[in-house]
């Protein structure tokens, strides 16, 4: 998914109530195809920068399910317990450029949102957690 406003790469979803539960969330592979290398079983790390800008790394594993097809997994708990995360909050992971000195491997801005009921009306807004 391309994010037209700042031209940036980026993939999101909205989490499902085992994922919150659970504080690992799945993506179909064609969703992170433009930035990760599908390879069966590999465990991978997932560097990112928080609203706050804080750096947290999650794990992430490529898996083939039968029925399913390709998807990654990526596991977060300690971020996810912190940030309070909750069903139906969306995840939205921007790729930002590499800066000088940094490791080879991808790294994303990550925007959490939530909807709120404000005078009758659902709103979107950005956690800053």
């Amino acid at each position: 998914m391309e994010n037209q406003e700042q031209g940036r790469q980026s993939f999101s979803k909205h989490l499902t109530q085992s994922e919150a539960k659970d504080r690992i969330i799945f993506f179909s592979y064609t969703d992170v195809a433009p930035f990760f290398e599908f390879k069966e079983g590999y465990l991978f790390f997932v560097n990112v920068t928080d609203s706050l800008g804080k750096a947290w790394t999650f794990i992430g594993t490529f898996y083939t399910n039968p029925e399913t097809g390709k998807y990654v997994s990526i596991k977060w708990p300690q971020f996810s317990s912190e940030k309070r995360l909750k069903a139906n909050d969306e995840v939205i992971f921007m790729e930002r450029p590499r800066r000088k000195g940094e490791a080879p491997w991808k790294k994303f801005k990550l925007v959490i949102k939530r909807k709120i009921r404000l005078f009758g009306q659902d709103i979107w807004g950005e956690l800053k957690v």
